[in-house]
């Protein structure tokens, strides 16, 4: 098989991390592997597949040869996208810096391939609560136009990064010492106000916008738009960051404008690729963040009718936020264009 030289960018961080996961346990067919980083990041060793890389700064000039740039995430895609796509590299970015810009696509393999082939040089990965329910969303979609859906996340705090799960570590560790709780990081550590995360929910999960909803709730609301290519479909949403180290969760209320049953739903469910239906209240059984964690699938399950409307369905939805919500999303875009000749 031919191979592709890569590079990763952000390759010290969480979802740089999970990067090399992924291409060791699916056998990505990479060449050379460049470790891109931060100046405060660069020299470091990573041990990966028997080998030591040194990590390097990332400047323009680091994509000499690259054919696929893996962005983590951050400020890094938008200063040097445009020159990894000069050298000649796809670049796939985990940021938000790309996601509505309307020559970008924005994609979730299983969901919208198709506008992979428009790319331009460069490739958005969704955010990763957006991810994870579109996965739900798009085989019930398949049987019934979406009218409107409404969302509520339960977001672990590895979406705030390396530095969320360690200041929930601290802080339980505190509570159980009976020590103070030191707050600097949730709900978003650019802002001068803290809270604790420990034994709390925080309804906020980024910054808030002038129409009173955060970032990641219009994310949420756009991006949902724009992957399934319908303009009209509504969405309205609220984001909630939660103790939990790993995994998102989200509450998902579906209209459709003609009826859905639960069978129907359970069946397209079962049959999508990448979801699995965990779904038996008779037994207790239904999708939860320790379940999901480390794991590729997104999982349904709490599958049943709202009575309040004409036609409408209530979902419980789990997935790895840095698997499928990140890295492994990334990477199937990767692989996709290998697979389908979209990339030489």
């Amino acid at each position: 098989m031919k191979k592709f030289n890569t590079a990763i960018v952000g390759a010290t961080g969480a979802v740089g991390q999970e990067f090399l996961k992924l291409i060791e346990e699916r056998n990505f067919p990479f060449g050379e592997l460049k470790m891109l980083a931060s100046s405060r990041s660069a020299g470091k060793k990573i041990n990966f597949m028997g080998k030591e890389y040194t990590v390097e700064e990332t400047t323009e000039k680091s994509f000499d040869g690259v054919k696929f740039a893996l962005f983590a995430g951050g400020a890094a895609s938008k200063l040097f996208a445009p020159a990894a796509v000069k050298a000649g590299a796809v670049v796939i970015d985990n940021s938000s810096n790309f996601r509505m810009d309307p020559e970008v696509p924005l994609v979730v393999p299983e969901v919208n391939p198709q506008a992979i082939a428009r790319h331009k040089g460069i490739i958005a990965n969704p955010n990763c609560s957006t991810i994870i329910m579109v996965m739900a969303l798009k085989p019930l979609y398949n049987l019934s136009k979406i009218k409107r859906v409404v969302v509520s996340t339960y977001q672990a705090v590895s979406g705030a990064g390396r530095e969320g799960m360690d200041e929930l570590k601290a802080q339980l560790e505190s509570l159980a010492r009976g020590e103070e709780v030191v707050a600097k990081i949730l709900p978003v550590a650019k802002l001068d106000k803290h809270y604790q995360i420990a034994s709390n929910l925080i309804p906020q999960i980024d910054v808030f916008k002038e129409n009173l909803y955060t970032k990641e709730e219009m994310k949420m609301v756009d991006e949902t738009k724009k992957i399934m290519e319908d303009d009209a479909l509504r969405v309205t949403a609220t984001t909630v960051r939660v103790p939990v180290y790993r995994s998102h969760a989200e509450s998902v209320n579906v209209e459709f404008d003609d009826d859905v049953s639960v069978e129907a739903a359970r069946e397209a469910l079962e049959k999508f690729p990448g979801v699995i239906v965990r779904d038996n209240p008779d037994e207790m059984i239904y999708p939860q963040p320790l379940e999901t964690s480390g794991k590729d699938a997104v999982e349904v399950g709490r599958i049943r009718k709202d009575f309040s409307i004409e036609h409408g369905l209530n979902l419980w939805v789990c997935g790895d936020q840095i698997r499928k919500g990140a890295a492994l999303n990334a990477l199937q875009i990767a692989e996709y264009m290998i697979a389908n000749g979209l990339v030489q």
